[in-house]
């Protein structure tokens, strides 16, 4: 019990510090138009908080050697959710199930001097609502990470290649009302929900590739830069063909276009450590500039996860994703999945 509470008190107070400090800024930031020196200050404290936390753990942790080869570890984890109401209930609500599939797996290979690391990220989410006409989606992403290093005279610094490969697995939508008309005498009788069509697979896509310098310290903590940074962005060229179409409307590409190339300056950090037992939290940074447009705006993608584990099969996590990419919205995008669910971890190749 001392060592638990000494951890609180040092470690596991920083680090819940650093999650309530990270909140409040871009729940403020999302509530603002962002600036470039809102940006910049922002960008800044994420840095410093980032950085100052993965300091503290890369002193405590001891470096542990990792066997040459591959090796595979990953969970699939299924949140639910559920409310009902009878036509008796005067409390208020309304009658909703939603649910969320999640899947991480990491595949890594180790010889002498040389790694190679991916991350595969795949989540799901749908809610329906008793009131709303149309089932719809809380999360979707689908993103590969993939890293090759060369180790530097025996430290934590390596020479490195980076691939990002990033987008969804189905059709987005955005959601209004339009009034109903009564065909006889053209009254308003009511509303009816429509959705129209903004999203789909491969529209937007990412990929990113660029050489850079990577610092590892193990499979849980790490940070590369890639000053020479390439990014295409795909879409389908029907939503940048319609009449009236805007230059840039949609993720920044000209009107009729699919593709749209950026050059830029990337870094990435990954950090993953134990809160207190059974209790992990994971952090994912991925920042852009691009140099041939508006470099001072620095696309932000954050995404902070706890996990709690109760036992072999059930599990309660809580995440939190924000994004900032003025090519899509001029301002914060952001995320939060809390949910008690089904947990299974997938063994891997060693």
């Amino acid at each position: 019990m001392r060592r638990v509470h000494q951890f609180l008190s040092t470690k596991g107070q920083s680090c819940l510090k650093f999650i309530s400090e990270i909140t409040k800024r871009i729940k403020f930031a999302a509530n603002l138009k962002i600036n470039y020196c809102a940006m910049k200050k922002l960008l800044f404290s994420l840095l410093i908080l980032f950085t100052a936390n993965q300091v503290i753990y890369a002193q405590e942790e001891k470096k542990e050697e990792k066997p040459d080869g591959w090796k595979g570890s990953g969970t699939v984890s299924l949140l639910f959710n559920q409310a009902a109401f009878n036509n008796e209930w005067h409390g208020g609500g309304t009658s909703n199930y939603a649910g969320n599939l999640n899947l991480t797996y990491e595949l890594n290979y180790k010889k002498g001097d040389f790694t190679w690391d991916n991350r595969l990220i795949a989540d799901y989410g749908l809610t329906k609502s008793k009131d709303q006409e149309f089932t719809r989606k809380t999360n979707d992403r689908l993103e590969l990470n993939s890293i090759a290093g060369k180790q530097i005279k025996e430290s934590n610094w390596y020479y490195s290649f980076f691939l990002n490969f990033k987008t969804q697995f189905s059709k987005g939508y955005e959601y209004s009302k339009v009034d109903v008309l009564d065909p006889i005498s053209g009254d308003v009788i009511g509303e009816e929900e429509i959705r129209t069509e903004t999203t789909h697979f491969l529209s937007p896509g990412y990929l990113q590739v660029g050489p850079g310098m990577l610092w590892k310290k193990d499979d849980n903590l790490s940070v590369n830069f890639a000053p020479a940074t390439a990014r295409l962005i795909f879409v389908d060229d029907a939503f940048t063909s319609t009449p009236g179409y805007t230059e840039g409307d949609y993720y920044g590409l000209d009107e009729g276009e699919s593709t749209r190339f950026e050059f830029g300056a990337s870094i990435s950090a990954y950090a993953k450590f134990n809160l207190v037992e059974n209790v992990t939290f994971e952090n994912i940074l991925n920042l852009y500039s691009n140099y041939l447009e508006d470099p001072q705006n620095v696309d932000i993608d954050y995404t902070g996860s706890i996990n709690m584990r109760i036992n072999d099969f059930l599990s309660a996590s809580f995440t939190l994703q924000a994004i900032y990419d003025d090519n899509a919205v001029k301002g914060f995008q952001i995320r939060e999945v809390l949910g008690v669910g089904l947990i299974y971890k997938l063994s891997g190749v060693n």
